[in-house]
């Protein structure tokens, strides 16, 4: 039997299967930028001053969370050494196709070191027959991909934790451990990280504007320790002034840029200078949140003039973040501020802001904040049913073996179900018997709604609420696309009676998934996993907890809906023909 979290027993799970798992349930949250505690191994906010750590918790400190980095790496190492083709093409569709900042970090960090490096492969005879791929100039490209105003590319920070990634030794024993470093080095290997970050910073010098733009959205101290590790010898002295990086000569005499009079443009702290002075310099000189609040003056401080003078520097992410100071300062009120506020909740593309609304008053704004992780799934659900149109049904055990996960399962749905649109999602909850659920809107307060009276109790027929759908009038159209998730424990009627019933009542599923909800060390069924069998879907599998990240919800569905593809009779997985289908980055100039 499968374990709790694969889909497969391992020794069933290919490359795909595993690359899909992965997916489905590792949010790639790497580093926390809070102190925190590892707790069964998971990365958790650390507790408020005063209150006992759980037992067995570790505290973490602020930066890399060793233990997640370590278990994703080795994950990722597995899948390469499965598949090295898929991996190229999935680390190429990682940075043209998504958003998760951590898991491009990993699988730059391993093309770069990977030992397919474009070798000379050699005839019987000695001669050249051919060159070998050059995966490492995909780890390069990741680093150098530059589109403006993209949000896909990786910033300063990202190409600074490639490298100190690859210098964790966690992760340097693995490089080791897969033959991509020296095993008698103390050195962990780095593979082209030095070239690729030197290229970086080469393209930004080249490039003035570009520099300067890092520099005032705060990545100046970043941007230094990047060439101070890649050993960067800059073309000319501007380089320096832009940083305000104060040269010496080195030891050995051999530096030649940079000791000459520089006209450092350093950033003075704004001691001395009252509220409208420091607003009229944050204007005339057009600078940064990042680069204003560390040099504010202790009586001054941060006041609603100078907060709103940097609004305009803000990101949208920004503005979402910055909410509860928006809502302290009072500039919530002031109409432009709101409005540019709004827009801002229109294009978010994580939940994050459910963790923001629990910081701020005002519950009008923690509507808003929650109307913006709304925003973000139904964008998911958008993007992953443009070209096909997907009709998803939710079956939701509620039978007495739920009792403990069924508030759990409430927290997923109510994260996730906001994203669809009414006409296109049905749902319906089961024990012996089902019942058909319908949300009043489109949004997390309605399904919310929904699912507050339902209690665990009674047996398990996952068959009974297809039945109930059904008899409530579903029919879906010739065209559409049905994809079932379950929500629950997977215990219940043997899988050939789930499947029969949707055979009886004229549904074709496309695929089954199940999202897994257990009370404590409960059992586990394979009900769903087996009906999918029956009916020869595909299925994916992903953990209720899973979608406690902000991050992962709207990750995990635009996977599992983009997942199943089926093709004549043979069943394939649409999302890993989609990775298959991403063209392998290149390193360009």
């Amino acid at each position: 039997m499968a374990n709790a979290r694969n889909p497969l027993p391992e020794a069933q799970m290919g490359p795909a299967e595993k690359l899909l798992d992965l997916i489905l349930s590792s949010s790639a949250h790497l580093w926390h930028n809070r102190p925190g505690i590892e707790l069964g191994g998971l990365w958790q906010m650390r507790p408020k001053k005063g209150v006992a750590l759980p037992r067995g918790a570790v505290e973490v400190k602020p930066g890399l969370h060793v233990t997640a980095a370590e278990r994703l790496y080795a994950r990722l190492l597995e899948i390469y050494a499965l598949n090295q083709d898929l991996f190229a093409h999935f680390a190429s569709y990682a940075l043209k196709e998504t958003d998760w900042r951590d898991l491009k970090v990993a699988a730059s960090a391993l093309m770069l070191v990977q030992t397919r490096a474009g070798q000379p492969v050699k005839d019987d005879d000695g001669s050249v027959a051919f060159y070998d791929d050059d995966f490492r100039r995909i780890g390069e490209a990741m680093l150098l991909f530059y589109e403006k105003k993209s949000q896909r590319m990786m910033t300063p920070k990202a190409v600074l934790r490639v490298a100190e990634l690859l210098e964790t030794d966690a992760i340097a024993k693995l490089n080791r451990k897969a033959g991509f470093g020296d095993p008698a080095s103390k050195k962990a290997p780095l593979g082209r990280w030095k070239r690729a970050a030197q290229k970086w910073l080469e393209y930004r010098e080249a490039n003035p504007q570009l520099l300067e733009g890092l520099v005032k959205a705060g990545f100046k101290e970043t941007i230094k320790a990047i060439a101070r590790k890649a050993g960067y010898k800059p073309k000319s002295q501007r380089f320096f002034e832009v940083l305000g990086w104060k040269q010496k000569q080195a030891a050995g005499g051999h530096r030649t840029v940079g000791l000459g009079a520089l006209k450092l443009e350093k950033k003075d702290r704004f001691d001395g200078l009252s509220e409208a002075e420091i607003c009229e310099a944050i204007e005339t000189q057009r600078l940064a949140y990042k680069d204003v609040v560390g040099r504010l003056p202790k009586d001054v401080g941060l006041t609603p003039a100078i907060m709103a003078a940097l609004v305009p520097s803000l990101s949208d992410r920004d503005l979402r973040m910055l909410t509860p100071t928006l809502e302290s300062l009072g500039l919530m009120a002031d109409a432009e501020i709101r409005q540019r506020w709004e827009k801002a909740i229109a294009e978010s593309t994580d939940q994050r802001a459910l963790n923001v609304a629990k910081n701020v008053r005002s519950q009008a704004l923690k509507d808003k904040l929650v109307e913006a992780a709304d925003v973000a799934v139904k964008k998911a659900v958008t993007e992953a049913t443009k070209d096909v149109d997907v009709r998803v049904m939710f079956l939701i055990d509620k039978s007495g073996s739920m009792e403990g996960a069924i508030e759990q399962s409430k927290e997923a749905l109510t994260r996730i179900l906001a994203g669809f649109p009414l006409e296109k999602v049905h749902i319906a909850t089961f024990d012996t018997v089902g019942t058909v659920l319908v949300p009043k809107a489109a949004n997390s307060a309605a399904v919310k709604h929904m699912l507050q009276t339902i209690k665990a109790s009674g047996g398990t027929t996952h068959g009974a609420a297809v039945r109930a759908l059904h008899g409530a009038g579903v029919r879906l159209p010739d065209s559409a696309r049905l994809i079932v998730i379950v929500v629950g424990d997977e215990a219940g009627e043997a899988g050939d009676q789930f499947a029969r019933a949707f055979r009886e009542l004229g549904y074709s599923p496309a695929a089954m998934a199940m999202l897994v909800a257990v009370a404590g060390h409960g059992a586990r069924g394979n009900t769903v996993r087996s009906a999918a069998g029956q009916l020869k879907v595909p299925f994916s599998e992903v953990q209720a907890s899973t979608f406690d990240d902000p991050y992962q919800v709207p990750r995990v569905l635009k996977a599992l809906l983009e997942a199943p593809v089926a093709v004549g009779t043979a069943p394939q997985q649409g999302w890993v023909e989609r990775v298959m289908r991403t063209p392998l980055l290149e390193v360009k100039g």
